[in-house]
C-alpha cells in the first residue's frame, strides 16, 4: 500500500502539474476504490498545517504544490513567478466566461456591450481560458471555457465552487459596460 502511495507521490512530484485520476489509476493498475483510499491517505499526510506541501484536487486531477503561507520564504530562493495582471475589463470578461461557459465571443460582447477581442486574447495567453470547440450555428463561432490554471489562480477546485451572482448585480454589470461604451464614444467624438 505504501509503495503505491509512493508511486503517486513520485508521479505528482515529477510532473509538476496536475495529473488526472484516469492516468494515475492506469499507471498503478488499480481500481477506483483503492485509488480514492490512497489519495485520501495522501491528502491527510499533506494537508496538515505542519506540511510545506499540499495535495490539490482540480476537477478530477491532482497536483502537489507548496503551501501559500510559505511563499515569502520561497521567493527568497527562487525567482518570483510573474502572475498575469488582470485589468478590470479582463476580470469582467473572465467572470462572464466562468459563469456562462461554454460561451462565444458574441455572447460576451452582448453582455458587456463592447468588443472583447483584446481581453479574450490576453486570457488565452495567460492560460486562464481555452477554446472548447465550436457552436453548432451559423459561422460556427468558437466556444470558450476556463482552464485548470483559472481554478488554481482563484483557489477553487471546480467551477461549481464559484459564488453565485445575484441577478441585480448582473444588471449592474451591463449598465456599467454600457456607460463605458458611451464614455468611449464621447472621447472619440471629442478627438
Amino acid at each position: 500500500m505504501r509503495q503505491k502511495q509512493a508511486v503517486i507521490e513520485a508521479i505528482l512530484f515529477s510532473m509538476g502539474e496536475s495529473v488526472s485520476k484516469k492516468q494515475l489509476m492506469a499507471a498503478l493498475d488499480i481500481p477506483e476504490d483503492l485509488f480514492f483510499y490512497l489519495i485520501d491517505q495522501l491528502k491527510r499526510k499533506y494537508n496538515r498545517k505542519d506540511s510545506g506541501i499540499r495535495l490539490l484536487e482540480l476537477d478530477g486531477s491532482y497536483q502537489l504544490c507548496t503551501r501559500p503561507e510559505y511563499y515569502d520564504q520561497l521567493i527568497k530562493i527562487v525567482n518570483q513567478p510573474k502572475k498575469p495582471k488582470l485589468t478590470d475589463v479582463m476580470m469582467e470578461t473572465l467572470s462572464i466566461i466562468a459563469y456562462k461557459q461554454p460561451v462565444t465571443k458574441q455572447e460576451i460582447e452582448a453582455i458587456r456591450g463592447v468588443k472583447c477581442d483584446h481581453p479574450v486574447n490576453k486570457l488565452l495567453e495567460y492560460n486562464l481560458i481555452r477554446e472548447a470547440g465550436r457552436l453548432d450555428a451559423v459561422g460556427r463561432p468558437i466556444l470558450f471555457r476556463t482552464t485548470e490554471e483559472f481554478l488554481r489562480c482563484f483557489g477553487v477546485g471546480s467551477i461549481k465552487e464559484l459564488p453565485e451572482i445575484e441577478q441585480d448585480k448582473v444588471e449592474d454589470f451591463k449598465q456599467e459596460a454600457q456607460e463605458e461604451v458611451k464614455y468611449a464614444l464621447e472621447e472619440l467624438e471629442q478627438n
